[in-house]
């Protein structure tokens, strides 16, 4: 609702609500429903996420915290239940020796909430509706799935061990420590209530030639010292194949040179980054006497204080 992070702090938080409920004030905008519709929203939500023990229990238990008759203990009680049944909602994980026996999912939903947090109250009137606990599982990519997107299959383990599989959309430009979340896809609902979400962590192997920093890359690119002399136009790779990059004359060792628009790509819109080439100069070996001689006439051009300022 105010279209913060999960795990945005409390400053956030507030910033986002107080711009939120000036916008859609109904003083501000009189005889418009939706903005009235809209604030009331914004003000529940900082109601509960302003308040650290009610954000807790948000957090832990998410929109069924917030029902009336609601008891944290008993709901703990009732997950671990559920979880000794389904494998303890971990990714890949069976069920436990110790299998929960329900019989009556209503019996079982009124001890642990009481009959009061029913939805036709005492009896058998009807059953709490509990949204599924939340999911995580790890996702590795290559360099290049993470680069420039596309689908991951995931295979987690279901309720009685059983595997299911996910498929995963990965949006160009990811990165390492970067998170995916697919709406429905973790525990399931109790009483009929929905099922939670699957948060996807993200991990990029590296590259053997690249290195990234954002949405820039970075490689070494080594040339003779003939080539930093003179120039040169030389073929390196890129994300997209391979390029023709112009080497200026005299090109030092440590300087680089860029491919503009050969980085990441950004995730919708937007200039993707750029690709540096870092020159290295390699020095050649093994030189005959007549190599070594003819290297009188550059000595006559370098420069004699080359170093004077490591002394400065």
């Amino acid at each position: 609702m105010l279209g913060v992070a999960r795990d945005a702090d409390r400053e956030a938080i507030q910033k986002a609500y107080r711009k939120l409920a000036r916008e859609t004030h109904p003083d501000l905008n009189p005889g418009d429903e939706k903005a009235a519709e809209r604030f009331s929203e914004v003000s529940q939500a900082w109601e509960v996420l302003g308040d650290a023990e009610k954000r807790a229990l948000y957090d832990e238990f998410g929109q069924v915290s917030l029902e009336s008759g609601f008891d944290a203990d008993r709901a703990r009680e009732a997950r671990e239940a559920f979880g000794r049944r389904f494998g303890g909602g971990r990714p890949g994980a069976g069920p436990s020796a110790e299998e929960f026996q329900f019989g009556d999912l209503d019996d079982l939903l009124g001890r642990f909430f009481g009959a009061e947090a029913r939805a036709g109250g005492p009896g058998r009137g009807g059953a709490v509706r509990m949204r599924g606990a939340d999911l995580e599982a790890e996702l590795e990519l290559d360099f290049g799935e993470a680069v420039r997107g596309g689908e991951k299959r995931l295979t987690l383990g279901g309720p009685g061990g059983e595997p299911r599989n996910v498929t995963v959309r990965i949006p160009p430009g990811v990165d390492t420590g970067g998170r995916l979340r697919l709406p429905g896809h973790g525990g399931p609902g109790v009483g009929g209530g929905p099922a939670g979400d699957l948060h996807v962590l993200l991990r990029v192997r590296p590259h053997r030639v690249f290195r990234r920093k954002g949405r820039d890359l970075e490689f070494d690119l080594p040339l003779t010292v003939v080539e930093a002399i003179r120039g040169a136009g030389i073929e390196v790779p890129t994300l997209d194949g391979r390029v023709t990059l112009r080497v200026p004359p005299g090109t030092n060792s440590g300087t680089r040179l860029r491919l503009r628009g050969k980085g990441v790509p950004r995730p919708g819109a937007g200039e993707p980054g750029d690709l540096y080439a870092r020159v290295e100069i390699r020095v050649p070996r093994g030189l005959d006497e007549d190599a070594l001689k003819s290297l009188e006439t550059l000595e006559g051009f370098e420069d004699s204080g080359i170093r004077k300022e490591l002394f400065e």
